[in-house]
């Protein structure tokens, strides 16, 4: 079934077309500085962060490497089907790729509505994490997932409109982003230790190990810890681990199995 890396790889080209296209002709309204704290000096032309814009790539890529492995899964066992249907795995590669482009409005244009997609993109997929570790511990439906999805991003948008700066993480965005991720490991780790499915927890590891690093990076970076003139910036390891932790998180929804059909 090529049909996930068709979707996927179609949302990428759109995506990003459509951002060098809001890039080169200004549709993300002037330059406010927006996203200027991650280090990173800003240049002329039109990409004010070359290497934090650039490193975005990584999320397209490891959508796409998810939409593959998707699009290859071998034929589910009649006696222990895959929990993740694939339409759901599409949803979430097409989500992860669409981190990138987001992202990169930011760091390329330094505009207000750059920093909007750049934390949509970050609640689309930490509500996608925490939904879908939610629905699968109560065992609730499709409808239940779609449910809570919409409401874990809306509630990220509320939360994101609080204006005073909070602790270490600075933007209260930040801090409805980090609280679905938790939220999403303690869930997972349940129902690993419930037992009631088969699943290869070690993916879901790797994962935490790499999002663990990402944000020691971010943290060092942003109180100091970087060049801003240099082609090896800590937000841009941020993004591309980040990738890393967004493909073994898949890998980790991919390997779990029912000794029942599927619920969900």
């Amino acid at each position: 079934m090529t049909r996930p890396l068709v979707v996927t790889g179609a949302v990428a080209v759109v995506s990003t077309a459509l951002l060098a296209l809001a890039v080169g002709g200004g549709w993300l309204g002037p330059d406010v500085g927006r996203g200027a704290d991650f280090c990173e000096a800003p240049h002329g032309g039109w990409v004010r962060q070359p290497v934090n814009t650039l490193s975005n790539l990584g999320f397209v890529v490891a959508g796409l490497l998810v939409a593959g492995r998707a699009a290859h899964r071998p034929p589910d066992s009649a006696t222990s089907p895959r929990v993740m249907p694939t339409a759901v795995a599409t949803a979430y590669a097409c989500v992860v790729v669409l981190l990138g482009p987001a992202s990169a409005a930011m760091h390329a244009t330094q505009t207000e509505w750059g920093g909007h997609l750049d934390m949509l993109s970050m609640y689309l997929v930490a509500g996608f994490a925490s939904s879908w570790a939610w629905v699968r511990w109560t065992r609730r439906g499709p409808a239940a997932f779609a449910a809570a999805y919409v409401a874990c991003v809306a509630a990220c948008e509320v939360v994101g409109l609080w204006p005073e700066p909070i602790p270490v993480v600075h933007y209260s965005g930040n801090l409805a982003f980090g609280v679905l991720l938790v939220v999403a490991v303690v869930l997972e780790t349940r129902i690993w230790r419930r037992g009631d499915t088969v699943i290869a927890f070690r993916h879901g590891v790797v994962a935490l190990a790499a999002m663990l690093l990402a944000f020691a990076i971010w943290l060092l970076s942003n109180a100091g810890w970087c060049d801003p003139d240099s082609v090896l910036q800590g937000h841009a390891a941020w993004h591309l681990l980040c990738a890393v932790a967004a493909y073994w998180l898949f890998r980790l929804y991919d390997s779990e199995r029912s000794p029942s059909p599927a619920r969900v």
